[in-house]
């Protein structure tokens, strides 16, 4: 039985959102194609008529999650004070209380790196990401604006990961404060803020 073209495209993206939640809160081999399809509230027969395979699903839903989170980016991108919210936001205890719903790279970087499908996916948005957050850096010249971009997405990333993993709340927490206050300084003195 075939399904109307707009019901089809319906399923796909909803299998695709519930993908990219499920894989930033489980990882990649944490989530088994059944999980998925039963979340997405299907059965698993169809996933094979939406994808190849569970690779393709896993870059098509990296694809699909880093446009939402670039469009975040971006704007984070506009001002140094769109940058500094930015930090707030991410660099955050909701933020790291809630993978699912957060930084594809904090959850799934070290995943995508033994993922060949998926590092083109990847390789694309922190390529986007870079060129965004170099913008609101002040007077600071292309290649120094772009190596503290460099140098923003890693601090934040790596202390997200960081806070996630360690089972000491303080400890937690000083880190998402610490460097979120590091950050803060660095684009503050670059722009004049």
């Amino acid at each position: 039985m075939r399904y109307p073209a707009a019901e089809t495209a319906e399923k796909h993206a909803r299998i695709l959102e519930t993908a990219a939640a499920l894989f930033r809160k489980k990882g990649f081999a944490g989530v088994s194609v059944g999980e998925l399809m039963r979340a997405s509230g299907l059965t698993h027969g169809p996933f094979y008529n939406h994808f190849a395979s569970k690779e393709a699903l896993m870059s098509e839903s990296f694809e699909h999650a880093s446009l939402a989170s670039l469009a975040t980016i971006e704007a984070a991108g506009e001002s140094p004070k769109a940058l500094l919210a930015h930090f707030d936001d991410y660099l955050s205890a909701t933020h790291r209380d809630a993978p699912e719903q957060g930084c594809l790279f904090a959850c799934l970087a070290t995943e995508v790196g033994r993922e060949e499908s998926v590092r083109p996916s990847l390789t694309r948005y922190l390529r986007t990401a870079i060129g965004h957050l170099s913008k609101p850096w002040g007077k600071l010249t292309r290649k120094a604006a772009r190596r503290e971009a460099i140098h923003t997405v890693s601090a934040m990333v790596g202390a997200m990961v960081l806070a996630r993993a360690v089972d000491d709340p303080e400890l937690s927490d000083e880190i998402l404060t610490s460097v979120r206050e590091t950050l803060r300084k660095s684009v503050a003195a670059a722009a004049s803020i």
